[in-house]
């Protein structure tokens, strides 16, 4: 029997993104690794120019998706000023939002982009060590989500989390058993998101619990925040029958 971490993701909002090309900004319809890890990140105060405690976080820990609820696709129209960034030895680098609209407005273009969301979504998250000694505990990670040093949110800032994480280290024999065993407080207003149904499952490693369907490679294991650069990563999917509240 092992330990495992579970916590529940809903907001109004979220966006995990997707490959993007040119203007399009499109999104997953469930996180990816690199986020949730991004999550756990913001939650323990690591900051984003911190190389190897990023990539000692991402490869401590395995992870499995349950889908509750998908949500529904919005498409944004997006419009944004930003300064000239320069090439080369010119190139410029603001440290802030602020530092980008503190140069003359003159010098100011405007970006246009169609950015995708998936509103009303829901997810079940489950995190386990992949060794005996992994870079924090459990424990530890529990707390962190609980009192986090950085806000956290659902893939961009303007998502922020509309419940609390209710995060919980739960003792079991398989995934499976970890995501059946546990229960969340959650809101009324649920109910409409968790009415029996089948859910989708995704999930790395063995001992899962769950008869797999197939195997899919995600390209989402956060390999370097400086040259935002990811790594392959395996899943397996199934679906599994999932009735009111569980």
């Amino acid at each position: 029997m092992r330990e495992y971490l579970i916590f529940r993701m809903y907001g109004m909002m979220a966006s995990w993104g997707d490959i993007a090309v040119g203007e399009f900004r499109p999104t997953f319809d469930r996180p990816s690794k690199s986020a949730i890890m991004g999550m756990i990140s913001a939650a323990l105060g690591i900051r984003r120019d911190e190389e190897e405690r990023l990539r000692e976080l991402a490869v401590g820990y395995l992870m499995a998706l349950q889908i509750d609820a998908p949500g529904t696709l919005m498409r944004d129209y997006h419009t944004a000023q930003v300064p000239p960034s320069g090439k080369g030895q010119k190139k410029t680098v603001f440290p802030t939002r602020k530092a980008e609209l503190s140069v003359p407005k003159d010098d100011l273009n405007t970006i246009l982009s169609s950015r995708d969301y998936r509103c009303d979504a829901l997810y079940t998250v489950c995190l386990w060590s992949r060794t005996a000694t992994p870079p924090y505990s459990l424990a530890t990670l529990k707390e962190h989500l609980e009192r986090p040093v950085f806000g956290l949110y659902l893939g961009r800032k303007s998502c922020p989390l509309s419940l609390p994480l209710e995060a919980q280290v739960v003792p079991a024999d398989t995934i499976s058993g970890a995501f059946s065993s546990t229960h969340f407080k959650g809101a009324p207003f649920l109910n409409r998101l968790e009415s029996a149904k089948d859910v989708r499952v995704f999930w790395e490693g063995d001992d899962s619990g769950f008869d797999s369907v197939y195997i899919v490679q995600r390209r989402d294991d956060p390999m370097s925040r400086k040259r935002w650069q990811f790594g392959n990563r395996t899943e397996h999917y199934t679906m599994v029958q999932k009735s009111v509240g569980g």
